[in-house]
């Protein structure tokens, strides 16, 4: 259990956030300036609270009340940031020696070998920093991080500077960070694909604040139809499994009670169960089967809710079978036309290339991972 209860003023800002976690990974959400990194800083030793109380299981690292006050060195926070921050005189190799020199004597922690292999960059320990690509540099940065036996793994944006093809390089290694290692990860980020993908819980912060606190389906689910920026952040999370691949086509095929789910990405057939993110304004509803369309992705179910305040858009959650929900943004215009009700059968159609399949990933709903002591 990992648990964070803080305050810190400064001129223009305070921070005064509590949230808790059992392990896995969380994701701490937000804009810019909502005090996401603040909170970083605080883990890792960098800034002082006014007052509060961090904890990594039993093992206590900030208490002001008691006077506790670890210093960065001994805590063994793993950090990773937007640039991997290696030194550019040394090789691969030695920069993942760098970090093991930081790992206390006897500590339990992965081999040199484990997290070159874990990571994919034996064929990488010659070069040096500046010969890698920015995919490359995060991989190195995180097996330093790692070498260095860290308690808890804490990535600040660690894929904000790199393209989209480099973030869908990073994120299977994150997975398996994650999975394999049973490591527990605070992952910052305001790109909800990545969330969606790794996070087995979410904060989401706003001024300083938490303003949510769960499931992903929890923080992501639609509440404010009147809110036009916000309805872009409302997003359902599917899960199923991948039955067929179809290369020629460059789509997989993910099974799902209420039918199935066309992903525009190759995804293995052992990839086992998967989550898949769609925001609500992907998704459009029918009142019959949809016939000669475009869309392949057709789900059943039944309306479970209609939230409608006074501008044009509505927000109808759908119960789907097999018992997900699904939320879709429409205009209380076509609720009208269609007569959309409570409790009505509807057919729910998600185009393929609206999925950011940045966000589709493996998913075992394990609760996480313990915090060693």
């Amino acid at each position: 259990m990992i648990t964070f209860s803080c305050r810190l003023a400064r001129p223009r800002f305070v921070l005064e956030a509590d949230f808790s976690f059992p392990g896995g990974c969380l994701a701490l959400f937000g804009a810019s300036g909502s005090g996401k990194t603040t909170i970083v800083r605080l883990i890792a030793g960098i800034e002082r609270p006014d007052r509060g109380r961090i904890a990594l299981g039993d093992h206590v690292l900030v208490d002001t009340a008691a006077g506790i006050w670890e210093p960065a060195h001994r805590r063994r926070v793993g950090l990773v940031f937007q640039d991997g921050q290696l030194l550019p005189h040394l090789s691969v190799l030695q920069n993942l020696s760098y970090g093991r020199y930081f790992a206390p004597a006897g500590a339990k922690g992965v081999s040199f070998d484990e997290v070159v292999d874990l990571l994919g960059i034996g064929h990488l320990l010659t070069a040096r920093p500046l010969t890698l690509s920015g995919g490359e540099r995060q991989r190195v940065a995180i097996g330093r991080a790692l070498l260095a036996a860290p308690r808890i793994l804490v990535m600040d944006e660690p894929l904000a500077s790199l393209d989209a093809e480099r973030k869908h390089e990073i994120l299977p290694f994150v997975e398996r960070l994650r999975d394999e290692l049973k490591l527990p990860i605070v992952y910052v980020s305001h790109a909800i694909a990545e969330v969606a993908r790794l996070a087995n819980r979410v904060v989401r912060l706003a001024g300083g604040r938490v303003i949510a606190e769960g499931t992903p389906t929890d923080v992501f689910a639609a509440e404010a139809p009147e809110d036009a920026a916000d309805r872009f952040e409302t997003v359902s999370f599917l899960s199923g499994r991948v039955i067929r691949e179809n290369p020629e086509f460059a789509v997989s095929i993910v099974a799902h009670p209420a039918g199935e789910i066309v992903i525009p990405a190759p995804l293995e057939r052992n990839a086992g169960t998967v989550r898949v993110a769609i925001q609500a304004t992907n998704v459009s509803l029918a009142t019959e089967r949809p016939r000669n369309l475009s869309v392949r992705t057709v789900l059943e179910g039944r309306i479970e809710r209609i939230a409608a305040g006074s501008g044009p858009s509505a927000v109808v959650t759908v119960e789907l079978k097999g018992g997900d929900r699904i939320a879709a943004y429409v205009t209380r215009h076509a609720i009208s036309d269609l007569a959309l009700a409570r409790g009505r059968e509807i057919f729910v159609l998600v185009k393929a290339v609206s999925i950011d399949e940045r966000g589709v990933g493996r998913f075992d709903g394990s609760k996480g991972s313990k915090v060693e002591e």
